[in-house]
């Protein structure tokens, strides 16, 4: 299964721009998926390292977590 996961949430909303990090890496790449995200939108504030290693959403890893988890797991971001 092919599955494309799209983050459009930034800084001001922690939790919607993890969930779909959480469910790209935490579901789909541990199920076997090919996944790929795409920031879009507030979403590309995520590439900043410095908001990418304070954000942390309730109930969902840290970003930081999340993003080197992509990184581990050679899943394609496109901005």
């Amino acid at each position: 299964m092919k599955t494309l996961y799209f983050v459009t949430a930034g800084a001001t909303d922690a939790t919607r721009a993890s969930v779909p990090l959480h469910i790209a890496v935490n579901g789909s790449v541990e199920a076997g998926h090919e996944t790929a995200v795409v920031l879009a939108g507030d979403g590309t504030e995520l590439l900043s390292e410095e908001t990418a290693s304070r954000l942390e959403g309730v109930g969902v890893p840290p970003v930081r977590e999340l993003l080197a988890k992509l990184l581990e797991h050679a899943v394609p971001v496109y901005v």
